[in-house]
């Protein structure tokens, strides 16, 4: 049996350098997690890296689907902050919440030149 398992990878600790409330999206490096709890500056706590979670939406609307990220506290589609996730349902320009799936894969296809 493998002994080097160690763990499923759905949460990871993480020690904020500002403090983070509870179900509020943060970037840690390349990945953007949601805290499970409200966390102080320099205490650890739980962040979820993956699910489907709504979250705070700048400007704009954001189809179903689209690649989105996370910039100033905020997910969008412009392509200036940590890659977040795919929105998991549209969200219309005075929304203020999105639904995005954490982490979902995403891959860009060129079609060959003809």
């Amino acid at each position: 049996m493998a002994t080097n398992f160690i763990q499923s990878g759905t949460t990871i600790t993480i020690t904020p350098l500002a403090a983070i409330k509870s179900g509020e999206p943060v970037a840690i490096g390349s990945i953007v997690v949601v805290a499970l709890s409200d966390i102080a500056i320099g205490q650890q706590g739980e962040a979820k890296a993956d699910g489907v979670w709504s979250l705070p939406k700048a400007a704009g609307a954001i189809e179903q689907g689209a690649v989105v990220y996370l910039a100033d506290g905020e997910i969008s589609t412009v392509d200036t902050g940590t890659y977040a996730g795919i929105a998991w349902q549209s969200a219309g320009a005075g929304d203020a919440h999105v639904n995005v799936k954490l982490g979902q894969a995403h891959a860009i296809v060129t079609a060959p030149a003809v």
